[in-house]
């Protein structure tokens, strides 16, 4: 594999995606290239905390969390289309504000003990990997593939579905492979 070259000092996004029978996935971003093991096929998802309550790095300490609390009927009912196996994206807001790690989920959606009332669901999460790089919210609204991302259209969503495509990219501003 060789290194794609640029007469760019910054870098530039090029080319999002292209297939192989095996389903990898090559990711062409100025003066890097990565090869990942993305499946088309699986679910994608962005879940959201504040780093001060509940950070990547206290889900690496702890090996498995539960995403509780969750109070929020689309965002209950993406936690209830989390299937064992997807892989999640993991974004710090109010501090950072930029998404650090890939968690994966490793139990599906149960009664949210924390609810006092009502009919809320949780998953467990364990962490995946950190990405690279930490890729800002900043660079994300300013990339045009990211434009329809729910993390920029609705971004007070705490839990949100991401395709293919826009967790790829992200992969690959996170200068991350699988």
């Amino acid at each position: 594999m060789g290194v794609i070259q640029s007469k760019a000092f910054e870098p530039e996004y090029r080319h999002p995606v292209t297939f192989t029978p095996s389903f990898l996935t090559f990711f062409f971003y100025t003066n890097h290239f990565i090869l990942s093991t993305v499946d088309f096929f699986m679910n994608y998802w962005l879940v959201k905390s504040e780093p001060d309550v509940y950070s990547f790095q206290t889900l690496q300490d702890e090996k498995v969390g539960r995403w509780d609390g969750v109070r929020n009927y689309m965002a209950r009912n993406n936690l209830r289309s989390m299937e064992k196996g997807d892989l999640v994206l993991f974004y710090h807001s109010n501090i950072g504000l930029e998404v650090v790690g890939i968690a994966r989920v490793v139990r599906e959606h149960y009664p949210d003990p924390t609810a006092e009332k009502g009919d809320w669901s949780c998953v467990e999460l364990e962490p995946f990997k950190p990405l690279n790089k930490a890729v800002p919210l900043s660079i994300i609204k300013a990339h045009p593939d990211l434009q329809e991302f729910g993390l920029v259209r609705t971004s007070r969503l705490s839990v949100m579905p991401a395709t293919f495509d826009e967790f790829s990219i992200i992969l690959s501003l996170g200068y991350t492979q699988l």
